[in-house]
């Protein structure tokens, strides 16, 4: 029988040359994969309100949507706004959550809305980096995931927010911030223009960032009792279970490029 860790680490090796070669090609096949991406975590997100054939014509609005948003001209504005009030709302969830007051219900058109606005809306900013900076928000949130994954597991100890999510331990947290900093000071002596220190508290930035995002998708799914958003990624469950933190992580990127110069 095949290990989780085993199909973890495969999976991720498949995936990384068709993610490389999307970076590389830039548009159209950026977004093309941006479109996939956006669309199949939708799917998994209105999946947690509206499981199996339930609401399909929501459903197809929201795929319509997704297509609007991710190809729509680069000038559109309001993102930043939009991402902040996002964060607002992750963050406003978790404490509730955390209280045991998380919203027993949502209209249809806010679960079409916030799904929009959590994963088109936000994935469509990847088309205005470059590749530079695609690949140092996707490698150090990675590493956020990656060192937090590996720390907790050989190490473990107290956790952080078990009323959230039971697994994850400091000693992950710091492990996941420690491989953040790392990679995103690398990726900054290697391809950027701002000192390394700044890359440094980049990397730190993120990974807070990371963090909140995985902790908002994990009382998500607890509060809508399941384990995984999805099965299509062996090792790794869902769309949405892979790029939780990469949610989080990408608008703060963008915001942060906007006041502070990393690239030429």
């Amino acid at each position: 029988m095949i290990s989780p860790h085993f199909k973890r680490v495969l999976t991720s090796l498949l995936l990384l040359p068709l993610l490389g070669w999307a970076i590389y090609s830039g548009d159209p096949v950026l977004s093309i994969g941006i479109t996939a991406v956006a669309g199949l975590g939708l799917m998994e997100f209105y999946a947690m309100f509206w499981p199996g054939r339930e609401k399909p014509v929501w459903k197809a609005l929201g795929l319509i949507f997704t297509l609007g948003m991710v190809w729509a001209p680069l000038a559109w504005s309001g993102g930043a706004l939009v991402c902040v009030a996002m964060l607002g709302v992750a963050v406003s969830f978790l404490i509730a959550h955390d209280r045991g007051k998380s919203p027993d219900a949502f209209q249809d058109s806010q679960i079409l809305l916030f799904g929009l606005l959590y994963l088109p809306f936000i994935l469509r900013l990847f088309r205005t980096i470059s590749a530079p900076e695609i690949g140092l928000v996707l490698l150090t949130t990675f590493a956020a995931d990656t060192g937090a994954y590996y720390a907790g597991s050989l190490i473990g100890g107290p956790k952080i927010w078990p009323s959230v999510s039971p697994k994850k331990t400091w000693a992950g947290s710091l492990g996941g911030l420690c491989l953040s900093v790392i990679v995103c000071a690398a990726m900054g002596i290697a391809f950027g223009t701002a000192s390394w220190t700044r890359f440094a508290l980049l990397g730190a930035g993120l990974n807070i960032a990371a963090q909140i995002g995985d902790f908002f998708e994990s009382a998500l799914k607890r509060w809508r009792g399941i384990k995984d958003s999805g099965r299509i990624l062996p090792g790794h469950g869902g769309i949405l279970d892979r790029i939780d933190s990469l949610l989080f992580t990408l608008p703060l990127y963008c915001g942060l490029a906007a006041l502070f110069s990393f690239f030429a």
